[in-house]
């Protein structure tokens, strides 16, 4: 059993962005493999929900969604994220016990916005920089990549500050970025509303975040008839 959590950065009208953010969260279950050894969804398992709401709202929500997927049954459980920290608090206190992975995507996003930041006008720079740094995190060598990362020097107190932030997400979530240990196991360590010139109220959000939840996990039909009951 799977669960995947991500929180998306959200916009409202006549505001700066990131005002709200979406908490997404997708609950599916994995059986098999492909014939590289690769995790494979098991088709038709997933399911989705979301909302804008806090992360004291959203635990219960996903809670309850792996809860009616038979996570208990789980021979194994496990959880998929981003670095952060309101998102692993909603683990430890409702999922005890579930392994614990660091999405390689975001985390490989980490190493790129620092790179963009200490050369911002030269993309060569950056690759060269990011792929030194990415072989690291990707055979799981974690340790080895904090201490690179604490030894660059900067050009000045922001970009130094922002180094050092860079490296403490990594050194935080270490443990979370085995993955060569994760591939062996033959978990997912990556998963994948916001388009460009769309305005949201909180209400309004959320309501088509609920239709889009329910379609994308086959439960529109049931929805929609119990919202016409209702009326």
């Amino acid at each position: 059993m799977r669960s995947e959590l991500e929180g998306r950065a959200g916009r409202i009208e006549g505001k700066p962005a990131r005002t709200r953010e979406v908490k997404i969260g997708a609950v599916f279950t994995q059986t098999t493999t492909d014939e590289e050894g690769r995790p494979v969804r098991d088709e038709g398992s997933t399911s989705y929900t979301a909302a804008i709401e806090n992360a004291e709202e959203f635990g219960p929500r996903i809670y309850t969604e792996a809860w009616e997927h038979g996570w208990s049954r789980a021979e194994e459980k496990v959880i998929v994220a981003d670095g952060a920290e309101w998102i692993w608090n909603i683990a430890d206190q409702h999922f005890p016990g579930a392994i614990q992975i660091v999405d390689i995507f975001h985390a490989r996003q980490h190493l790129w916005d620092l790179a963009r930041a200490l050369y911002p006008s030269d993309e060569t720079k950056q690759k060269r920089r990011v792929m030194r740094q990415q072989a690291k995190l990707d055979s799981g060598e974690i340790e080895k990549l904090v201490r690179s990362l604490r030894s660059w020097d900067a050009a000045n107190a922001e970009l130094a500050d922002k180094i050092r932030i860079e490296a403490d997400y990594f050194e935080r979530n270490a443990a979370r970025m085995r993955y060569p240990e994760f591939r062996s196991q033959h978990l997912f360590i990556g998963s994948r509303l916001k388009r460009s010139g769309m305005f949201w109220t909180v209400r309004g959000a959320n309501a088509i975040i609920a239709l889009r939840c329910h379609r994308l996990s086959g439960k529109f039909d049931d929805y929609w008839a119990s919202r016409s009951q209702a009326a």
